[in-house]
């Protein structure tokens, strides 16, 4: 194989990056770059390299495929395989369009809540969820950030009814037991003046689908 070029692990909110034998490269969300690197560690898998796209490209999702594409084809002679770690993140089907043509696979699932919560039992509550906004360990983290800053409505609260009139509660689907992280998601509940309810997913389909390729 060729000489790789330097891991990226960006951004990924206080985590080290982390290198392995290198068989396979994961191509990943940053909102998904602890959770991964949480289930590499506990499980000491040694075969994963892994890359993350940032995070905020959910708000921008044409970025998503053809910044996927390049790293795709400047990693794809260093590896023996590719996964990608990603939902379709808002791309309209051109994510699984471009990896299709790229030979490359990933992760089933619209997105991380779908497999985190696991993809059939996802599909089992969608009617019922359909006037949920669901937060994951990173978001209830990033609430602030991502959403109350993220939305401008840090600056205009006019916009609340705007955006979230059409929720009903939030519904936290947390990755890990976590205290501190159940009292954001419960704030963030407040803040948007919406009803809260908490589910233990673990990680759900990601765990799986990493072991399988460990």
């Amino acid at each position: 194989m060729a000489e790789r070029a330097p891991l990226d692990l960006a951004p990924s909110e206080g985590l080290e990056r982390t290198s392995g034998e290198g068989r396979v490269l994961l191509l990943a969300c940053g909102a998904l770059g602890r959770e991964i690197v949480d289930l590499v560690e506990a499980n000491r898998w040694t075969a994963f390299d892994i890359q993350c796209l940032p995070a905020k490209w959910h708000n921008t999702p044409e970025l998503i495929v053809p910044a996927l594409r390049e790293k795709i084809r400047a990693n794809r002679e260093h590896y023996e395989s590719l996964y990608v770690l990603y939902g379709d993140c808002g791309t309209g089907g051109l994510i699984d369009t471009m990896l299709a043509e790229e030979g490359v696979e990933r992760i089933e699932g619209p997105h991380c809540y779908s497999f985190f919560t696991g993809n059939a039992k996802f599909l089992e509550t969608a009617d019922d969820d359909v006037t949920v906004f669901f937060l994951t360990d990173y978001l209830a983290r990033h609430f602030e950030k991502l959403v109350w800053q993220g939305l401008g409505l840090d600056r205009h609260p006019e916009l609340l009814s705007a955006y979230f009139g059409n929720y009903t509660k939030i519904v936290y689907l947390a990755q890990t037991k976590d205290a501190g992280l159940e009292a954001k998601a419960k704030a963030a509940a407040q803040k948007l003046g919406l009803g809260y309810e908490y589910r233990f997913t673990g990680y759900g389909d990601l765990a799986s689908e990493m072991a399988k390729r460990a």
